[in-house]
Order: C-alpha cells, then sequence, then structure tokens
C-alpha cells in the first residue's frame, strides 16, 4: 500500500488528555474527531485539538511511531 500516512495527537486542552493515532487521511479525521463523529475516548474527554502530526512513508514506520509516542505519554 503506498501513500502519506500520518501520526498525530489530539488534546482537550494545554496539559490536559491527549489521543495518538495514526490515519492515512489527515483532514478527514481531525474533522471527525473536531465534530465528535466517532463515538469513543476522544468524544468521552472532548479531544477537539490537533496539536502535532507526523507524516511517514510506510504504515509499519507510522504505527511503530505510534507505539513509541504512546508509551512516553503513558
Amino acid at each position: 500500500m503506498r501513500g502519506q500516512f500520518y501520526v498525530y495527537i489530539m488534546a482537550n486542552k494545554r496539559n490536559g488528555t491527549i489521543y495518538v493515532g495514526v490515519t492515512g487521511d489527515l483532514a478527514r479525521r481531525t474533522y471527525e474527531h473536531r465534530e465528535g463523529l466517532v463515538k469513543g475516548f476522544t468524544q468521552r474527554y472532548g479531544l477537539k485539538m490537533r496539536v502535532y502530526y507526523e507524516v511517514f512513508d510506510s504504515i509499519l514506520n507510522a504505527l511503530q511511531r505510534e507505539t513509541s509516542l504512546q508509551a512516553v505519554a503513558a
């Protein structure tokens, strides 16, 4: 599978709760979070601000980076 993949961080406020995710369509996924279109963690905690993202050419590299960011955030 070719294309660009994004690892991103959503937050609800400065120094608040964060969510780390991976997507192939950053604009669409950010919109879904901001509008609360997908039920779950981000909707429950009001994570509407994208505060960071990185671009990858490989989904495997993106998933590895997501895992490493989640470990740091825990």
